[in-house]
């Protein structure tokens, strides 16, 4: 069954009185469970997909439907509910809160989803940001911390509400090897465990071997699709 499904998707940007199509027909299907790899050069549509998928940004053609959602029938309150109890989003940008420190910022959106005793937040938060490597570091403010603490902020804040579906846009772009290794196992652990689905947009290789799918989009387009776990599966014999 499909957690996400795009179907015959373009999106275009106007710059000045020019059209630039971002992406051209795309049409895509993702498995509950599965752990995707999205790859393409840059300014090939990678992060317009997922920003499509993850509800910041909406088609100029075609349909993007998630957790069975046609998200263009979906009020602004609809939406924002899809956001927040089904996807975790690993934005480049990182878009950290900069007036709350490391673990305000991770705690933000289990407070918006409720529910959760304040020990309860607090013991998710903090397991999270030991995992991620962060956790003596759960006072500071973003602006103390590097590219690549800030990183792993973000990636604890995107999987602190264990979500059904993360969107990880260049999730290991500012980490070094080590670190961005520890990430991916923390993920491939989450998609094990609880069936969580992943869909990177990604240049590292290392993040590419680990995916049970790998996508490739040129130009707006997807090129081709091909199943690494079926491939691995069929060199092991």
């Amino acid at each position: 069954m499909s957690i996400v499904s795009v179907e015959h998707v373009s999106k275009d940007y106007m710059l000045g009185k020019t059209v630039v199509p971002a992406l051209r027909d795309v049409s895509l299907a993702v498995g509950k469970g599965e752990f995707l790899s999205i790859a393409g050069p840059s300014g090939s549509g990678k992060t317009t997909l997922l920003n499509l998928v993850g509800c910041v940004d909406t088609p100029t053609a075609g349909r993007v439907i998630v957790a069975g959602q046609d998200t263009a029938r979906l009020s602004e309150r609809a939406l924002t509910e899809l956001r927040l109890r089904t996807i975790g989003f690993i934005f480049q940008s990182f878009n950290l809160v900069s007036v709350l420190s490391v673990f305000q910022n991770v705690e933000f959106p289990l407070l918006l989803q409720g529910g959760q005793t304040r020990k309860e937040r607090a013991e998710r938060v903090l397991a999270l940001l030991d995992a991620v490597g962060i956790a003596e570091h759960a006072r500071h403010r973003p602006s103390e911390l590097s590219g690549g603490q800030r990183q792993r902020v973000a990636i604890a804040r995107a999987l602190v509400t264990r979500p059904a579906l993360v969107l990880a846009d260049e999730p290991t772009a500012n980490l070094d090897s080590e670190t961005g290794g520890n990430i991916i196992d923390l993920m491939k652990e989450m998609n094990r465990r609880d069936g969580t689905t992943f869909i990177f947009s990604t240049h590292d290789p290392k993040v590419m071997a680990h995916a049970s799918a790998l996508v490739r989009i040129e130009d707006g387009r997807i090129a081709s699709r091909e199943d690494l776990d079926a491939a691995r599966l069929a060199g092991g014999r």
